[in-house]
């Protein structure tokens, strides 16, 4: 079984980035599974409080990346960039330094993500590769999904109405389940 774990960079309750998430969960591949994992419980990164010990929430999530054959991000774009909840999830996961290697290193990752703009986060998936490339990830880059003004492919349950980004959607993920396979 391929397992994949998503995360999404936002907590707003009705967030189109959770939403895409659920989303590709549906249409992954025969063999394979997208688990979601939360980011709500991860504090504010604070070197004192890292001092005192990893908080659990952190450690549950890293375990959960380890355990997962690829990890597939799906950011907001907030300001032209990353969302800064999902950035300080991954400054925490680099807690220790040394966890860096057993977290990231030549873990396959995909980037997508969805925006009431018009430009479907194209920026902040942008933003995302200098990081991704410091943690020493093994970034996928045969799809890209940007789904721009969100608003009107999602219904008031969240779930994904537009036919044309279902596809591109299933694509995405089947690309990506391979790519995770492959390697």
């Amino acid at each position: 079984m391929t397992r994949i774990l998503g995360i999404s960079g936002s907590l707003r309750r009705g967030s189109f980035n959770t939403s895409l998430l659920r989303a590709a969960a549906e249409f992954m591949p025969s063999g394979s599974e997208l688990a979601i994992a939360t980011i709500e419980n991860i504090p504010l990164y604070n070197g004192d409080v890292e001092l005192q010990g990893i908080p659990p929430a952190v450690s549950d999530l890293k375990k959960q990346i380890i355990d997962a054959k690829g990890l597939l991000l799906c950011t907001p774009e907030y300001n032209n960039s990353v969302p800064g909840v999902l950035k300080n999830t991954i400054d925490w996961l680099t807690r220790p330094p040394a966890d860096i290697k057993i977290v990231f290193a030549g873990r396959p990752v995909a980037i997508m993500g969805a925006s009431p703009g018009g430009f479907g986060t194209a920026l902040s998936q942008n933003a995302w590769l200098p990081i991704l490339r410091t943690l020493q990830t093994r970034p996928w880059f045969g799809g890209r999904m940007m789904v721009s003004r969100a608003g009107s492919v999602f219904d008031a349950n969240g779930a994904l109405t537009d036919e044309a980004i279902k596809k591109q959607l299933q694509q995405f993920v089947q690309g990506f389940v391979q790519f995770v396979n492959e390697h």
